[in-house]
């Protein structure tokens, strides 16, 4: 793992949010400012800001680097970059952060609860930025669907508490589906903590892919991997080589 940058993180006291975010990227410069010119209140309230760079070779470590509290590379893989912001986090809980991701404004409020619940993990609504009529209805079911199940996905900005992250070993080291095999592992240990409270994530892949297509894909995947086919397998689906 390399060292990109590291900046002084505010020092944490009793009256700080114990939360370290952990952001990984690759090639996010056109969101990742966005995304961190939203966290710079949190900032001041005592949250650790970690982005993991992936390899990018556009402006996202440059863009990113004082924004944050530390900036740092390490091998490409989003439960990779995961583990190792994790790492380095020292608060109380950790909560992963995608770059197109923006996680409600009364997050502070929200945070208090996290003193009085049994839970030890959790994840927020979704709402997905600007979407159509169809995609609307696509949230409420993706919604409905975390709360009855217990199983989220990375947009809904997964949370836990750091002890019981490196209880579990964090992330397990696959290419896809990292947050689907997170949440079947720490629901044996809790009963998430759902809060509704929306996180609101871009629809960039469902406009740029087409909506109906992306969902049967996701569904075919989610499918497959529950019949046991391998993450490698499903992320060559996920993420079919680009034509010449």
């Amino acid at each position: 793992m390399d060292k990109a940058s590291m900046n002084d993180s505010p020092a944490a006291d009793s009256d700080s949010l114990p939360l370290s975010i952990i952001i990984p990227v690759l090639n996010e410069a056109e969101e990742i400012y966005p995304c961190l010119r939203r966290l710079q209140a949190l900032r001041k309230q005592g949250v650790q800001v970690i982005v993991v760079d992936g390899g990018s070779d556009d402006d996202t470590i440059a863009v990113a680097t004082p924004l944050a509290d530390q900036v740092i590379s390490c091998d490409k893989g989003r439960a990779r970059q995961m583990n190792a912001g994790a790492a380095l986090a020292d608060r109380q809980w950790l909560l992963f952060l995608h770059a197109d991701t923006r996680l409600p404004v009364n997050l502070p409020d929200i945070m208090v609860v996290f003193n009085f619940t049994s839970s030890v993990w959790g994840f927020f609504g979704v709402k997905v930025r600007g979407a159509p009529a169809l995609l609307r209805v696509v949230q409420w079911f993706m919604n409905k669907r975390s709360f009855l199940t217990s199983i989220s996905t990375g947009d809904q900005c997964q949370f836990v508490k750091r002890a019981v992250f490196e209880q579990i070993d964090g992330f397990a080291d696959i290419p896809l589906m990292e947050d689907i095999e997170l949440s079947k592992r720490l629901k044996r240990q809790s009963r998430p903590l759902f809060v509704s409270a929306k996180a609101e994530t871009s629809g960039r892949k469902w406009q740029r892919d087409g909506i109906w297509p992306t969902i049967f894909l996701m569904w075919r995947l989610r499918l497959a991997y529950f019949f046991g086919v391998s993450p490698t397998l499903l992320e060559q689906r996920y993420y079919p080589p680009e034509k010449p």
